[in-house]
């Protein structure tokens, strides 16, 4: 099972459990997200053998080939997960509790969401959304961008009862965003009517659905504002970067993958923004929902650039930043990048960069 050049990669898949249709597949690789996928034929194979075992009554929970560890586990006969590991030294009993905590996690914010009686619920970390219900990920895009600012102004507090008002979704009628501190920098965060009361999110409640989660929530903190995962292959270069998922409307943003180069992070950041400011308003084609214009014919259309690049003050080697923005399919991926990179390998380090980051966005 085992492929060449596979060593330390993981696979994990969540299927249907009455039909086996895959509803997520992830890979890492040395711990970084990687693009390597299983064929269909593998993941309907792995499926296929725990079905059959099933049908006659085994449970099937682990087997191990030459270099490749494999468990299966079931929950409340609705999903099964299924992990392949070929990183040396790992154990059954590691990959099966790794299912429970991945579904544990799936589990947390819907079970929660149903007992809080609201359907949008996030878990922000340094002022970033990083998991959320179906209904909060479908915010108006002035929603989803001013919420997270609004906490990240704030002073920490335990708990919070803010009202807010909604720009897109209820500008004359205020809502309520409830927020508990679940870990320092990590926070719950409840947009809702007039009920629940802050007072009945009690203590059992939040023990219930998030005290099995927060060992692995606390190692997701070391992140902070870097926003990419330990030895994540970033080309040095770049000083800053913001990848847009144009259909789901979510992002991936950072100005601090290495801290200690200029310009400052506030700097980069002003320089990201204009540059974002300029790219959607000249080159590239108004992002879903926004109010498009006419297009007076197809040849127009098809000369909409995918790629461009601006350098900020002189274009003297080894002076000037870089910036350099590409559109492929729903994703646009923005860079910042030091004076040393040469203009005429923007698009391609934009390329590469931008297929390396596919599977986190």
């Amino acid at each position: 099972m085992g492929e060449e050049g596979t060593e330390g990669t993981v696979h994990l898949l969540c299927l249907a459990a009455s039909s086996g249709v895959p509803l997520f597949c992830r890979s890492s690789r040395d711990g970084a997200p990687a693009r390597q996928q299983l064929p269909f034929s593998v993941i309907g194979s792995l499926n296929g053998v725990h079905m059959f075992g099933q049908n006659l009554d085994v449970q099937l929970s682990s087997a191990r080939t030459k270099d490749t560890t494999v468990v299966w586990k079931s929950f409340h006969d609705s999903i099964t997960l299924i992990v392949l590991s070929s990183e040396e030294g790992t154990s059954e009993l590691r990959l099966e509790r790794l299912l429970q905590m991945v579904f544990g996690a799936m589990e947390a914010l819907s079970g929660f969401a149903d007992a809080a009686g609201t359907a949008f619920i996030s878990l922000v970390v340094s002022g970033r959304v990083v998991a959320a219900t179906e209904s909060w990920w479908r915010l108006g895009t002035p929603e989803a961008v001013l919420l997270p600012w609004l906490l990240g102004s704030l002073p920490p507090q335990a708990a919070r009862d803010y009202p807010v008002y909604l720009p897109h979704g209820s500008p004359t009628v205020p809502h309520r965003l409830l927020t508990l501190t679940l870990l320092p920098g990590l926070e719950l965060c409840l947009l809702c009517g007039p009920r629940p009361p802050l007072s009945e999110l009690d203590p059992q409640l939040l023990e219930r659905w998030w005290q099995p989660l927060l060992d692995p929530l606390r190692a997701c903190l070391p992140l902070g504002s870097r926003a990419l995962p330990a030895g994540f292959p970033l080309h040095t270069d770049i000083l800053g970067l913001l990848l847009l998922h144009l259909e789901l409307k979510r992002c991936l943003f950072t100005v601090e993958p290495s801290g200690d180069k200029e310009p400052s992070p506030e700097q980069r950041r002003r320089l990201l923004r204009s540059f974002y400011t300029l790219v959607t308003a000249t080159h590239f084609p108004p992002e879903p929902g926004q109010q498009e214009e006419k297009v007076e014919d197809a040849a127009h259309q098809a000369q909409v650039p995918r790629a461009c690049y601006l350098v900020s003050g002189t274009e003297e080697p080894g002076t000037g930043w870089r910036l350099v923005a590409l559109q492929l399919g729903p994703r646009r991926l923005l860079l910042l990048l030091s004076a040393q990179s040469p203009t005429h390998g923007l698009r391609g380090l934009a390329t590469h960069t931008l297929h390396a980051l596919t599977p986190l966005l």
